[in-house]
């Protein structure tokens, strides 16, 4: 398959904004991240959470291991040996996600797609067998650890969130410390849903070599299908998991949310193809997917300017208007994403930190980098 595909594109920034919309509630928050996480299970905004909560990070889960497959695909065709460089590839990502982490955001991603993809990067060669009993595997032991949490959350001796974590937003210094200090609080759902990770990764590599993301019958046939079943069940699903109390938050975000995920890739890649030209929030979300590491961390730079006291300080003005702030600051931020990236990517090939990642990346191979 050769160029760009458009709908991967528009897929990722969509699943980019949508991220957003997850984290946007710990930076506009009054008490920051850990008043966040503090009150995690407030029904007030729980259906609120619900239009976001996992469902764009397990789309980008998703997406990373169609990519994965895409960049196997390549290197087989170039007779490149596999995984060869791509070891590199995830050596930067995990770097990239540990700066991320200590210096911007408590609930980076990009270290967990780092380790995962080392595992998937050995298994994206292999048959349909060895993959789909991985993927059997992984999801057994994942459902195993939801399982186990749900029922010690029914019982009483487990809850979603810990009230005596105490991270300060006044100085930007002071949170950079206090990252390092709560590393294993702030790194433990990571941890937990590594499993789940490599099922996503999994699934995304199937989907991409069935061509769920071609303009065609068979395409067409299996975005129903993700239509179906992650659409027509799984958004049933949250709703009853979401409306029945902090109890259910692991059913609720590590398997409904992530079946609804597989529905928003259907439905956004048929979007995608049956659409006219693109407008104006088309071409901004795909400028966005374009450059979507640099969103990725620039999204969580600019909320955490407009938000923390050591910014402009507008969760401690506005914190107290609860959704209707979060989902202000959603809309503000992610217009700026579009506009910047639009500007961008107009001049550049890639976007600025995968201008420098690229560089990074092609050091060691003596190969000249690319803008």
């Amino acid at each position: 398959m050769g160029g760009r595909i458009t709908a991967l594109d528009v897929l990722r920034g969509v699943a980019i904004l949508g991220t957003l919309g997850t984290n946007v509630w710990a930076f506009t928050h009054p008490g920051g991240p850990a008043g966040f996480l503090a009150d995690f299970g407030d029904p007030a905004d729980a259906l609120l959470r619900m239009v976001t909560n996992g469902k764009f990070l397990g789309l980008l889960s998703i997406l990373f291991g169609i990519g994965l497959a895409i960049q196997h695909d390549s290197a087989v065709r170039r007779g490149l040996r596999w995984p060869g460089w791509y070891l590199w590839r995830s050596a930067l990502l995990l770097f990239e996600g540990l700066i991320h982490y200590v210096l911007i955001f408590e609930f980076d991603v990009l270290m967990f797609y780092a380790i995962v993809s080392v595992l998937v990067a050995y298994l994206v060669g292999r048959s349909s067998r060895v993959v789909m009993g991985w993927m059997v595997g992984m999801g057994a032991v994942h459902l195993a650890f939801v399982g186990l949490l749900t029922a010690a959350m029914l019982a009483g001796v487990a809850q979603t969130s810990d009230p005596t974590i105490a991270v300060s937003t006044a100085s930007w210094w002071g949170q950079v410390q206090s990252r390092i200090d709560l590393f294993a609080v702030f790194r433990a759902e990571g941890f937990f849903v590594l499993p789940l990770s490599g099922v996503l990764f999994l699934a995304g590599v199937r989907l991409f070599k069935a061509g769920a993301l071609e303009d065609s019958s068979r395409g067409a046939r299996i975005r129903r299908r993700l239509v179906v079943w992650g659409l027509g069940v799984g958004v049933p699903l949250n709703v009853l998991t979401t409306l029945a109390g902090p109890e259910w938050f692991a059913v609720d975000r590590y398997v409904c949310a992530p079946l609804v995920a597989f529905g928003l890739l259907g439905a956004i890649t048929a979007f995608v193809h049956h659409a006219g030209a693109p407008g104006f929030l088309r071409r901004g979300v795909t400028a966005v997917g374009r450059s979507a590491l640099s969103c990725y961390i620039g999204q969580n730079v600019i909320a955490s300017v407009l938000c923390y006291r050591w910014g402009l300080d507008l969760a401690a003005r506005f914190g107290h208007l609860g959704a209707w702030f979060a989902a202000g600051t959603w809309l503000v931020v992610s217009a700026l994403l579009m506009l910047g990236a639009s500007w961008w990517m107009k001049r550049f090939t890639r976007g600025p930190v995968e201008i420098l990642w690229d560089r990074a990346y092609r050091a060691p191979q003596r190969q000249p980098a690319t803008t």
